[in-house]
């Protein structure tokens, strides 16, 4: 449940369009939900002013749906990540407004009024970066913010990131992924006063150990603005980047 649907529920109860005992009824399933295969936690969104995400792999299609389901019905945007078209068949029986994101492996739905949450531009170096980097940006879109991609501008090509020097440097965040050796970060940290969230991808060949060199790479970045999330964790840094986009809460 989101904040501001507590809010509207405390404001009809003071003007009397509802009673006591019908707001209790619906704060009831408020912290969380007992799915048998899963607890839901609907009190994540008051919490971290964004909802529980679905992480698909591992889980049935039947799963993926009921929990789908039960989250949309809450009345948030729902994410579901690392999702294959199985998974999504199944969501589409109980929640056939929801889409698909094939390149990202991600499926969406937008609703409730997510608040507008700044602008992050997200960069990466390769076409075979493109799948982390999209599951960054649709992460980031379903939350609020506002998306720039800016795709295949490596540093073996570098003017080809300088001409987009100016969008980079209006954005609030910024996410760069890059597999091989993970130098597009430090370049792009050098080049703005904002967070940059790296994003190691496993691409590359064999001494790149499946994004662990470009790991340790962006670990060691001499660009202060710099932090790392894990190999391939496209989600990871398009949340944290909303989160700082969306600047602080309201008290």
């Amino acid at each position: 449940m989101r904040r501001e649907a507590v809010l509207e529920l405390l404001r009809q109860l003071e003007a009397r369009k509802t009673t006591p005992e019908a707001v209790a009824e619906r704060l009831a399933s408020l912290p969380f939900e007992d799915l048998g295969f899963a607890t839901l936690d609907h009190h994540r969104s008051l919490r971290s002013g964004m909802p529980e995400v679905i992480f698909a792999a591992g889980k049935t299609p039947e799963q993926v749906a009921g929990i789908f389901a039960r989250l949309a019905a809450s009345g948030v945007s729902v994410l579901a990540t690392r999702a294959s078209a199985d998974h999504f068949a199944a969501v589409q029986t109980t929640v056939p407004q929801a889409e698909f994101h094939d390149l990202a492996r991600c499926i969406t739905l937008a609703q409730g009024g997510t608040p507008t949450a700044g602008h992050v531009a997200v960069v990466c170096a390769g076409t075979s970066d493109l799948p982390v980097a999209e599951e960054a940006a649709i992460t980031a879109e379903i939350f609020g913010a506002q998306v720039t991609r800016i795709c295949d501008v490596g540093v073996a090509g570098l003017h080809r990131l300088l001409a987009h020097l100016e969008t980079l440097r209006v954005a609030d965040a910024i996410i760069a992924c890059a597999g091989m050796e993970g130098a597009l970060a430090s370049v792009v940290g050098g080049l703005v006063a904002v967070p940059v969230i790296a994003v190691p991808t496993s691409v590359g060949y064999g001494a790149a150990f499946e994004g662990v060199a470009a790991l340790l790479g962006m670990l060691n970045a001499c660009s202060p603005n710099i932090t790392v999330v894990n190999i391939d964790n496209g989600f990871g840094a398009g949340y944290v980047a909303t989160l700082i986009a969306r600047g602080p809460r309201p008290a």
